[in-house]
């Protein structure tokens, strides 16, 4: 029980320290930023929105929508059928902040072949000063 109080108190502090950066790691997160933007296009079952992602383990998943539940940016919809269903869908606060986090992954597209030309200038000046300090 001192372990899962910890926990808590870890988080408590954290949260109290700097929630604004707190709540923009979880929207900005690499599977954060992922599930809100999929979400955009419509309500996901589990398995659909995992599937539609990739490569995100089910714990990884789990974690991230539970994360942004909590924050109020997802809603979880559990019916009671069976075989149980839920749905995941975003909340107004939600769709707001994936509209915003979408704009920014295309803006990150479209200006890639930029970024990348930066990259390869920074990477040869880099070498160039290596091979120039490197000489006695």
């Amino acid at each position: 029980m001192a372990v899962s109080t910890e926990v808590n108190d870890a988080r408590t502090t954290r949260e109290t320290m700097c929630p604004h950066r707190l709540v923009l790691e979880h929207i900005t997160s690499r599977w954060g930023v992922l599930v809100l933007i999929q979400l955009l296009e419509r309500p996901y079952r589990f398995s659909e929105l995992r599937r539609a992602i990739g490569r995100v383990s089910e714990k990884m998943l789990t974690q991230t929508l539970q994360t942004l539940e909590r924050d109020g940016l997802v809603h979880r919809d559990a019916k009671p059928v069976i075989p149980p269903r839920v749905d995941y869908s975003l909340t107004a606060l939600g769709r707001e902040a994936a509209e915003r986090v979408r704009a920014l992954a295309l803006w990150t597209d479209e200006r890639m072949e930029t970024v990348l030309r930066a990259r390869e200038a920074y990477d040869a000046a880099k070498a160039r000063q290596e091979r120039e300090g490197a000489r006695p």
